[in-house]
């Protein structure tokens, strides 16, 4: 008795069917027609299979009629396929399935942008029609990927002897970094509840109630600015807490979950196991940036003491202000003008006057080796040679020079230095190299010269009460990311168990123990009752799957993304409530100045 709708899936079929009667359901992915013979590719979630029908076929006047993505059911008969004719690139590719019958189980209207083929198409019409955007190859291998990444992180973390609970969707706003999306009471006129920007508080609870190890794959929700590594409204991760552990605890833990996930799902790719801490001083000192991207091993350095009292009067007048340094990028195999004209041009466009070089050539009268540009004139030779020497760089070779407030110039010079290890073919390609950063700051100056929590305000600061008794500037926390590549994946913390801490913490930041009451009550009253010391992080699910999926845009890898301005085009949101709503909601809306 033949299945409804199907006996085999489009990826089932082979050489050991041929001769046997079959039922395919799927898409028609596209039709030829090759002079009195009609082919199908008919397409399912598995595979493709080739249909074909000459004019002897029953089902010949039908197949006439059906158009690209109707779905259909094919009854036929498995035939070998010519050696000749024989696809390589599919599973089927030796069989085809003669049509005996064919039943139309949904026709299709004209497309507004085709399935079949890799053409580009505008993000808005892509998004419009999701369903159809992702019939296509490229996003439904994204789909799965992410899919099957999302259970193998569950399957580590239970080998790991973490367990998965879930927290509420629905609860009280807290300041987390970002805005709240505020969802409001109709049972509490006037009140509201916020979405979580992250389990953070609960996850904390969780390890003073006394489960020791906390993960969940858990949606977070941040009402953000959209970016194109950044989804604006809701995202995954993986959140992890611990208790009882330092901070190389987590990391011993974290690790081969991570590293495991891509060398599952990035094969012909080099994963690197050697994860180097660095300082998060050292990051911005040496690429400028808190997620440098180690596959380029350009290194900056200050080089301050060979400008000071320099002729050349730039970086010497510079230098002669407290807080600014001149920081080199060495670019080895950079020593051409016409590259270091290119660079400079680059900086220009990044909106800087320019970058200062100099490189290094083969001496004009044949004795060695000379610095050339027009820095090297200006400080002489012997500066000239002592900045090659503590770059460590020779004949042929290049150093870009930055001078300033190092805050001002950082990010430009690692952006530069990415540039330059591209162009130079420096940055290794096909691999994957992690660091974890470590020690940041706790607090940091805003522009009002106010004292404020420059990451999590949760963290655990180094050294405890005493260290909060010195300059809050001065003080570092158990606060850590892990960089891949230019992406941050994780952020994470020791947190702050002790409510004494914990008070004295906020105190400098300007919160007084009231608002501290007000704002996390629910914490500070656990951290009474006898809290353990714990920690933990959270890995962005998103942006690992881009990361694997060599996509440049997070929107490649979510099923229904928001656009740039966070609408939903395919569902109409946001959306204007009924009047009705509005009323049970004790809202009203006030338009716009």
């Amino acid at each position: 008795m033949m299945h409804a709708y199907r006996s085999h899936t489009c990826a089932d079929l082979n050489t050991s069917n041929v001769g046997q009667e079959v039922r395919l359901s799927g898409w028609v992915h596209r039709v030829r027609d090759h002079g009195g013979v009609l082919f199908i590719d008919l397409r399912d979630h598995y595979g493709i299979t080739q249909v074909l029908a000459d004019s002897d076929s029953a089902a010949f006047a039908q197949i006439e009629k059906v158009r690209a993505e109707w779905v259909v059911q094919i009854d036929g008969r498995v035939k070998g396929r010519d050696a000749a004719l024989v696809n390589p690139k599919l599973p089927t590719g030796e069989i085809e399935v003669y049509a005996t019958g064919l039943t139309v189980l949904g026709a299709a209207d004209e497309l507004p942008m085709p399935v079949f083929g890799d053409v580009e198409y505008p993000e808005e019409t892509r998004l419009t029609y999701r369903f159809l955007d992702l019939r296509r190859e490229k996003l439904h291998r994204n789909m799965m990927l992410r899919s099957n990444v999302v259970r193998s992180m569950r399957k580590r973390m239970w080998d790991q002897g973490f367990n998965e609970f879930q927290t509420p969707i629905i609860t009280a706003s807290s300041p987390e970094g970002a805005r709240d999306f505020l969802v409001p009471s109709r049972l509490h006129p006037g009140k509201f509840y916020a979405l979580p920007q992250a389990p953070q508080q609960f996850k904390q609870l969780i390890m003073v109630a006394g489960f020791d190890r906390y993960f969940q794959i858990a949606p977070c929700f941040r009402d953000e600015d959209p970016r194109a590594d950044r989804s604006p409204t809701d995202f995954y991760q993986l959140d992890i807490e611990m208790s009882f552990v330092t901070q190389e605890d987590v990391f011993a833990a974290v690790q081969p979950v991570v590293q495991g996930i891509f060398e599952e799902f990035a094969p012909g790719k080099k994963v690197y196991s050697d994860w180097t801490k660095i300082a998060y001083r050292d990051s911005l000192k040496w690429y400028g940036s808190d997620k440098p991207d180690l596959r380029n091993p350009i290194r900056m350095q200050d080089v301050s003491e060979h400008f000071a009292g320099s002729g050349f009067a730039i970086f010497a007048k510079l230098l002669e202000q407290p807080g600014n340094e001149v920081r080199a990028i060495p670019a080895p195999t950079g020593g051409s003008r016409k590259f270091c004209d290119r660079m400079n041009a680059f900086a220009q466009k990044e909106g800087l006057p320019g970058m200062g070089y100099i490189f290094w050539r083969k001496a004009e009268d044949g004795s060695g080796m000379e610095a050339a540009g027009p820095l090297a004139k200006n400080i002489g030779p012997e500066r000239t040679e002592a900045i090659r020497l503590q770059l460590g760089l020779n004949e042929g070779d290049a150093a870009f020079f930055l001078g300033g407030k190092p805050e001002a110039f950082e990010a430009i010079a690692g952006r530069a230095r990415n540039e330059i290890g591209r162009e130079l073919g420096l940055t290794e390609k096909d691999c994957f190299k992690f660091a974890w950063i470590v020690d940041f700051p706790m607090y940091e100056k805003t522009d009002d010269g106010k004292i404020d929590f420059s990451h999590n305000p949760f963290s655990m600061p180094q050294g405890g009460l005493e260290a909060l008794n010195g300059d809050p500037l001065q003080v570092y926390a158990y606060q850590y990311d892990l960089a891949c590549n230019g992406y941050e994946l994780i952020s994470g913390g020791i947190r702050n168990h002790k409510p004494e801490i914990m008070f004295k913490a906020f105190e400098l930041a300007g919160y007084p123990n009231s608002e501290v009451e007000k704002r996390f009550g629910g914490m500070v009253k656990a951290f009474k009752y006898g809290a353990p010391p714990h920690g933990g992080c959270a890995a962005g699910i998103d942006r690992i799957v881009m990361l694997l999926a060599d996509e440049a845009n997070i929107r490649e890898v979510i099923m229904f993304p928001m656009n740039q301005r966070a609408e939903d085009l395919l569902m109409g949101a946001p959306s204007e409530p009924t009047n009705l709503q509005m009323r049970e909601l004790s809202l009203r809306s006030v338009p716009k100045e």
